[in-house]
């Protein structure tokens, strides 16, 4: 078997490096926040060339976004003034959730990367039922698959969650990437000051280059995939000659995003940001739920791909 893994301790962070020598595919994990800070290819010279924005690089930066591929959870984006009301209760929280900032227990490292987290590893202030995730990431073919999978311990209750991955994507310059994204209808939900106003509008795409400036990606484009058969994107840095394919075949929501920095991200994502009038947590646009006793399970793709 040509995949291996092995641990790292890099200052105050626990690495997961899970490796197919036969691909040539490496991937890094953190436990803190279960994030992949790496994904990378080795190429024609024996060299790993990395994918993600400051690949494999834990330093933090002069200025500007801090993270590779935030984990979202068990909601994401924002909630109104970092707090809401769950089934009656309070719950409180930053940006795109909890997950973030937890220590994931690893619970399979054998030919994937699976971590795991339950009560008590989150108070109910930060959600208040008995629901746990397997978050898992395995080697597939040219790149990552990331599978998250839900369980509703709950006997009597439905659960409600949003989660989603927020990659960065390098690049040599902000203007020297290319997005192609396939032909469909996309429904745009605006987001002034990063809450939904409640106006959409709906982009009928011919397939090809994204329609959306580059220049207006620090305001984000939260697109719902309406009516997109073949949900196969790809993004491309054309002076280092990296791509991505990202297949979200069952993702209903895309997310795109810069800072304007060296990077792009193109967050796969169920469920949305709260509105400016904030309805209750299970009421949230795009909410996912699980029935009592249930489960949720929900994957995507990212191909990495080098030039010859």
């Amino acid at each position: 078997m040509s995949v291996s893994h092995r641990e790292a301790n890099r200052g105050d962070r626990l690495l997961d490096i899970l490796t197919d020598e036969d691909a040539g595919v490496r991937i890094v994990v953190s436990r803190l926040g279960a994030e992949l800070v790496s994904l990378s290819r080795r190429d024609k010279r024996g060299e790993w060339i990395g994918f993600l924005v400051r690949d494999n690089d834990l330093t933090a930066p002069a200025k500007g976004w801090a993270n590779h591929a935030t984990v979202m959870g068990y909601y994401l984006h924002r909630l109104k003034d970092e707090q809401s009301i769950y089934r009656g209760r309070p719950i409180e929280g930053g940006s795109h959730g909890f997950l973030r900032h937890k220590i994931w227990r690893l619970s399979g490292s054998e030919t994937q990367l699976s971590y795991r987290m339950a009560p008590p590893d989150f108070t109910e202030l930060e959600y208040p039922l008995n629901v746990s995730l397997t978050l898992s990431y395995s080697i597939d073919g040219e790149g990552v698959r990331v599978t998250f999978s839900f369980r509703n311990h709950e006997r009597e209750l439905t659960a409600h969650v949003g989660f989603g991955l927020h990659p960065g994507f390098a690049s040599t310059t902000f203007g020297s990437f290319a997005f192609e994204m396939p032909a469909g209808v996309y429904r745009r939900h605006l987001s002034p000051n990063n809450f939904l106003s409640g106006e959409t509008e709906d982009v009928v795409h011919t397939g090809g280059d994204m329609p959306f400036a580059k220049e207006k990606l620090a305001g984000s484009y939260i697109l719902e995939l309406l009516d997109v058969p073949d949900r196969r994107f790809t993004y491309s840095d054309l002076p280092s000659g990296r791509s991505v394919v990202l297949d979200f075949a069952e993702v209903p929501y895309v997310t795109l995003w810069s800072d304007g920095g060296p990077f792009f991200c193109v967050e796969p994502c169920w469920g949305l940001t709260d509105h400016d009038t904030q309805r209750p947590f299970e009421d949230k646009e795009g909410i996912q739920m699980i029935p009592p006793g249930g489960e949720l399970t929900r994957s995507f793709s990212m191909g990495a791909r080098l030039k010859d």
